[in-house]
């Protein structure tokens, strides 16, 4: 008979699991069901843990009282139902959780060791047992959900609870509501108080410069003016082979500039001047922290942020990485580097690379800059997975391989410079060769390096030059934004968490601010950029967020407390809402044009193909409410061309026409399918042909 009951507080039902499996002493806990909702009994010694799951935050802050309106500054923190109705499941989860910690001695959090897992833990104590609790407590503290970790993790639990991370993670949550609900709801009210219109709209502390760095970018391309510039083409051949000869400079700005240099090298011999022989050791790269993998995944496969992050988060709780929400680029000496590639050694893919690295000791990680107190660079745990989705297969991939490159020794790489003297001119036959690959070896696929041949030359040999042209080319506009460059701004201009950025950019899409995998700016988004910039500035202000994440690092490290952030977020809130207040007017008769230009678009879907004066658009019904396409000049009695529509999903215009019959080809979007390009015309000969 176990003498003390013990409630262990979990973030998610899957990682519940594994905690009660690895900390029950037979590994095989008893598994039970109220409501829908599961938790677990394990024995340890004499002790009877009750290991139950909180879904995520059961505690949100929310308007204490009032009106839909702003400002609102009186806060408190409620159950999860009670401030959003789709929260509802999460009734049932506090019940069950109360229930089960009856005559329970001892409290232990075991959810995700950051900011987000410590508050979660904190607000059940808080809320459903009380202050006294809080003193019960005690914190496990893992990186991976492998059994090893977990029982070291409960063997080692902190005495207390982190006390400075909840406090920081409780004013990080009312800073962020307070920002959000005031500057949304301000949006929001200025274009329905205006117009009558009412339609969701959002901005935050993060979100507003983060979507004035996109509006800067988007002015900056297209302002942008091509200037002609001229490039120098020329060609030699040695025995059987041509190579490429690059002139010394890399643009010539003048049409004059670059005539003058074919015609003075053109049907001409060159002579070598010098050759240049140079080694490079190309250093490893350290493992991935959680905005390094988020970067890699979108290049090599075009995964939004949040997709990569989702990715992350199963894998992790399939124990077959480590936490990802880290920032850290470095492995601490205690992880077991020979136990990790000893379990990669049973994935087919990995085991010749595990064995040439195990089979060369001793092993030193490549270790990055950037360093995380609570967890290390995301690693592989060892543990061979089962069937994977192409996303997650994708991710483990990546992730596995970075960590064996990071213990990989240099490549090393020859480049030979090869200068050819034509007259007054100077030109350059570059080359390079892979001496060793090393770590290159352990990153392939996801890395090559082309190796260019070059014929060895001696000083005075001449250089016949085969061929040569100006060719004319204008300057290119800065690239925009992607997803990944977007990230990377966002870390290095220190706004949001690892945890929240790539939420941020997900809200930007969903808005209708943004769109496209090359980011453009929408009218919307622009319009609201602009109208804010112009009257409220402060509401994009960089340096604010900036100030706020420094203040709430410094909470973290027990400088300041967290209530003397949260005062000082109200007082630059209240005078920034009135002035919005004063303009609110003004903002939301700019805002409503935008969105009513946008309603225009969104229902036109491409030109039509019979009369050609009219513009195919959405219709719907207005007795029937089914939606369909009609050329737009059927009111006018100059075409009676129409098109049926899929009743189900979003419609969107694609900017094409069909090849084949000349009909509007549209995007159709449906819930867990994936888009499809559609030409409207149920006749189409392309169908016929299918």
């Amino acid at each position: 008979m176990s003498s003390r009951r013990t409630l262990v507080i979990c973030e998610k039902p899957f990682a519940a699991r594994r905690i009660a499996q690895a900390l029950d002493e037979d590994g095989s806990p008893t598994s039970y069901s109220d409501r829908r909702v599961p938790y677990y009994i394990a024995y340890r010694g004499d002790e009877e843990l009750v290991v139950v799951t909180a879904l995520g935050h059961l505690f949100n802050v929310a308007q204490r009282e009032g009106e839909w309106n702003y400002p609102v500054f009186d806060i408190k923190w409620a159950p999860a139902y009670e401030v959003d109705k789709g929260l509802s499941r999460t009734r049932k989860f506090i019940d069950v959780i109360r229930e089960q910690s009856r005559e329970a001695d001892h409290f232990v959090s075991a959810c995700d060791y950051d900011m987000e897992g410590s508050l979660i833990a904190y607000m059940v104590l808080r809320h459903v047992f009380g202050e006294e609790s809080l003193e019960k407590a005690r914190r496990m503290r893992f990186s991976t959900l492998t059994e090893e970790d977990l029982v070291k993790a409960w063997e080692e639990k902190s005495e207390t609870l982190d006390f400075p991370l909840i406090e920081a993670g409780k004013a990080r949550h009312e800073i962020d509501w307070l920002f959000g609900i005031n500057l949304s709801r301000a949006l929001t009210l200025s274009v329905k108080n205006t117009s009558g219109f009412y339609r969701t709209l959002s901005i935050g502390r993060v979100q507003g410069p983060t979507l004035n760095f996109i509006r800067e970018k988007e002015i900056e391309v297209n302002t942008f003016v091509p200037l002609p510039f001229w490039t120098i083409k020329a060609r030699t051949k040695i025995g059987s082979k041509r190579y490429d000869l690059e002139y010394e400079k890399p643009r010539l700005e003048t049409l004059d500039e670059a005539e003058e240099v074919v015609g003075s090298c053109r049907m001409k011999e060159g002579l070598v001047s010098a050759s240049q022989t140079r080694t490079q050791r190309r250093p490893p790269p350290p493992p991935f922290n959680i905005g390094d993998l988020q970067r890699e995944a979108y290049q090599k496969f075009k995964y939004a942020p949040r997709t990569t992050l989702n990715a992350a988060e199963r894998l992790y709780l399939e124990a077959l990485i480590s936490y990802p929400r880290t920032s850290s680029q470095r492995l601490p000496l205690t992880i077991d580097l020979i136990g990790i590639l000893d379990g990669l050694k049973s994935v087919e893919a990995y085991r010749d690379l595990a064995e040439r690295l195990t089979a060369k000791p001793p092993l030193r990680p490549m270790q990055g800059s950037k360093d995380d107190p609570a967890h290390p660079a995301i690693h592989p745990t060892g543990k061979k997975p089962g069937r994977l989705s192409r996303v997650d297969r994708r991710i483990f991939d990546l992730v596995c391989r970075r960590f064996m490159a990071s213990l990989g020794d240099h490549a090393i790489i020859e480049s030979v410079d090869v200068e050819v003297e034509v007259g007054d001119h100077l030109f350059h036959m570059r080359g390079s060769r892979i001496l060793e690959k090393g770590w290159h070896v352990f990153y392939a696929p996801y890395i090559r390096t082309k190796e260019v041949p070059v014929p060895d030359m001696n000083e005075g040999q001449g250089v016949p030059i085969d061929g040569i042209e100006a060719v004319e080319g204008y300057t290119k506009p800065p690239p925009r934004l992607n997803s990944g460059s977007l990230l990377k701004l966002m870390e290095d201009e220190e706004v949001g968490t690892k945890s929240t950025r790539s939420d941020i950019i997900d809200t930007l899409f969903k808005r209708g601010y943004i769109s496209g995998n090359l980011i453009e700016m929408t009218d919307l988004g622009l319009t609201i950029t602009e109208s804010l910039s112009r009257h409220v500035p402060e509401i994009l202000s960089l340096e604010m967020t900036r100030s706020l994440e420094r203040d709430l690092e410094a909470v973290q490290d027990k400088v300041l407390a967290g209530e003397a952030v949260v005062e000082k977020v109200v007082e630059w809130l209240e005078p920034v809402l009135r002035e919005f207040k004063a303009q609110e007017d003004v903002i939301g008769a700019e805002i409503d044009r935008s969105l009513r230009r946008e309603a225009q678009r969104s229902r036109i879907l491409g030109p039509c193909p019979v009369c050609r004066t009219g513009d195919i658009t959405l219709i719907h019904n207005r007795k029937t409410g089914k939606r369909f396409a009609g050329c737009s000049n059927y009111s006018r009695g100059l075409c009676d061309v129409s098109y049926p529509l899929p009743q189900e999903g979003r419609i969107e215009a694609t900017g094409k026409s069909c090849s084949e019959c000349g009909a509007p080809i549209v995007k159709v979007t449906r819930k867990g399918r994936r888009p499809w390009d559609l030409c409207l015309n149920v006749d189409c000969p392309t169908k016929k042909r299918g």
